[in-house]
């Protein structure tokens, strides 16, 4: 599925932002376990640390503040709906 975005900003032109700090743990978890795939194949750690557990080593580069994502600004398309909803019938 494409998104829809602004007519004023292409798919390919989508201003996008570096981020260090997380919005919410969501966020951060979807970023530590994808640096954690990284690690996984292959990818040196960024911090020293004792452990060997991939998910363990990202949280450990998240807290020293050496890993940052991309944001792009896609705005939020709410679909169209044409109806108003669905009746309920009471018996």
């Amino acid at each position: 599925m494409v998104p829809q975005v602004n007519s004023n900003f292409p798919l390919e032109m989508t201003p996008m932002m570096i981020e260090t700090s997380f919005d919410s743990n969501y966020r951060k978890v979807l970023v530590a376990a994808r640096r954690a795939r990284q690690i996984q194949g292959g990818s040196a750690a960024l911090v020293p640390t004792r452990s060997t557990k991939a998910c363990r080593i990202a949280q450990d580069e998240i807290e020293a503040g050496k890993i940052s994502y991309v944001k792009k600004e896609v705005p939020v398309v709410k679909p169209l709906v044409a109806e108003s909803g669905i009746p309920i019938l009471a018996s």
